[in-house]
């Protein structure tokens, strides 16, 4: 159930909440148990990923937009964070399905920034 919760709390956006808390939270409480934590640091680790993303795209496509050329350069970059928050939702619950069936799924995109 914990290894499920890991990555269906990313959900949690959806009311507001940002996705990072929901696998931060099932990683403090459960990061001795061998069995849930390399599901809580994975995706701990996606989330933290596309924080970074984020960040950096959206300071990016603000700076673009603010040019005078830039607009053109800064309407893919926003519809690629849009996009990103798609995938986020889908391989969040890809991630959730492997690991009701006891599987470890590997996020694409996400860097390993909590290691083992």
């Amino acid at each position: 159930m914990w290894q499920v919760l890991a990555h269906a709390s990313a959900f949690v956006q959806v009311i507001g909440i940002p996705s990072l808390v929901g696998p931060l939270v099932v990683w403090l409480i459960k990061r001795d148990d061998p069995a849930v934590e390399p599901h809580a640091r994975g995706a701990l680790n996606f989330q933290l990923s596309l924080l970074i993303y984020f960040i950096v795209g959206g300071i990016i496509g603000v700076i673009f937009a603010i040019t005078v050329i830039g607009l053109v350069v800064a309407i893919p970059i926003f519809i690629f964070l849009f996009v990103l928050i798609i995938l986020e939702l889908i391989f969040a619950l890809m991630a959730s399905l492997a690991a009701s069936r006891g599987e470890l799924y590997g996020y694409p995109m996400s860097i390993e920034l909590i290691k083992q």
